[in-house]
């Protein structure tokens, strides 16, 4: 069963996860150096975001490197675009309206 992408990023520890790992793949040990946590919780956050396609993992000897995979990010943008253009539609129109109101107050 795959989890919800939504509830994946609304962990704080995971979007700073996913932060650390957009500059650079790192290992399981270097992202828990970031954390005031275990390395078995940082394990956890790890697995859930793998399992929502977040991140993926490349074996590199005897390591396992983490980055982040950009295409479901995009997914993600793409799907908050539609509300940034209300919220952006929502803005215009308050200062349209304060304008107005400055503008009738001066009067």
């Amino acid at each position: 069963m795959r989890r919800d992408i939504f509830q994946a990023i609304a962990d704080p520890t995971r979007r700073a996860i996913i932060a650390l790992i957009a500059i650079q793949a790192m290992t399981p040990n270097a992202i828990a150096e970031n954390f005031n946590s275990t390395r078995q919780a940082v394990s956890k956050h790890l697995r859930i975001l793998t399992e929502c396609d977040l991140v993926k993992q490349e074996q590199q000897g005897r390591e396992i490197y983490y980055s982040l995979e950009i295409e479901k990010m995009k997914e993600i943008d793409q799907w908050l675009e539609q509300y940034r253009q209300i919220w952006e539609t929502r803005f215009i129109q308050l200062d349209d309206l304060l304008s107005t109101i400055k503008n009738n107050n001066n009067e």
